[in-house]
């Protein structure tokens, strides 16, 4: 283990230690003036323990709820990715598609997640079709802009270059652009990953969905359930985690190498 490895344990260890510490007192202070429970890290990490053991949270176990949420993120997020890219790349390789449908896109960007709720609810009423919705706009126009930009950033001679040499828009694409756009494809995935997530998190809340662990959070705020509801940002918190350091960071780091590129720090 290098001493590189050692300062990032060390670092996160201070820094969780911090967060830990900051909770406890907030949980102390608002205990004390207001007279009103407030979770602390240990009253909420035991109540985790209770949960993954598997105890009951609103009728389903923590596993039955996280699987609701992780296949409606998925879903909503697949779609996103799989339409994003595609589209992505065709603006990319077209200037007039560019000029054409960017704009649009631009716009949709700048829309809040939480606002599509009404446009939602228009389309498809309440339920599980809502949130893969919302997840799906707010993720796909991230991955398209980031994929287009990455593409358009490949210079023309690459590709004069390559037709020269006979390849074929096939081949073009697996072997010019696709690799040239990677970083950036990566990027866009991240964000719109994300994006999905914390708008998960939200529909759940406000859609009608009967699982999940926005749903669970709503639930535990009318019942008075406050513990539930900190088990549940803790788990919302392990799961970005996971998603951003053991999963894009690796992919990222071995783009970066593969590409031959430096990384950073």
């Amino acid at each position: 283990m290098n001493k590189r490895v050692l300062e990032k344990i060390f670092y996160s260890v201070i820094s969780i230690s911090l967060l830990l510490f900051v909770w406890q007192l907030v949980a102390f202070i608002v205990t004390y003036l207001k007279n009103v429970p407030f979770p602390t890290p240990k009253e909420t990490f035991f109540r985790l323990i209770s949960f993954l053991m598997g105890g009951q949270l609103y009728g389903a176990s923590i596993y039955e709820h996280l699987l609701s949420s992780l296949t409606r993120w998925g879903t909503g997020f697949g779609l996103a990715a799989a339409l994003g890219l595609l589209l992505g790349v065709l603006l990319g390789y077209s200037q007039v598609l560019y000029e054409i449908i960017m704009p649009s896109i631009h716009v949709l960007q700048m829309i809040p997640g939480l606002a599509w709720i009404p446009i939602t609810l228009l389309l498809f009423g309440l339920g599980d079709m809502a949130a893969v919705f919302m997840i799906f706009v707010t993720a796909f126009t991230p991955i398209v802009i980031n994929t287009a930009g990455g593409a358009r950033s490949i210079h023309k001679k690459y590709i004069r270059a390559a037709k020269m040499m006979g390849a074929g828009d096939a081949a073009i694409f697996l072997r010019v652009i696709l690799p040239g756009a990677l970083l950036s494809i990566i990027n866009g995935l991240r964000i719109g990953l994300g994006n999905g997530w914390r708008v998960l998190v939200a529909a759940e809340m406000i859609v009608g969905v009967a699982s999940g662990i926005g749903y669970s959070i709503i639930q535990s705020r009318w019942s008075l359930d406050f513990e539930a509801a900190f088990v549940c940002l803790i788990i919302i918190c392990i799961i970005g985690l996971i998603v951003e350091k053991l999963v894009f960071g690796v992919i990222e780091r071995k783009t970066i190498k593969r590409l031959g590129l430096r990384e950073e720090g």
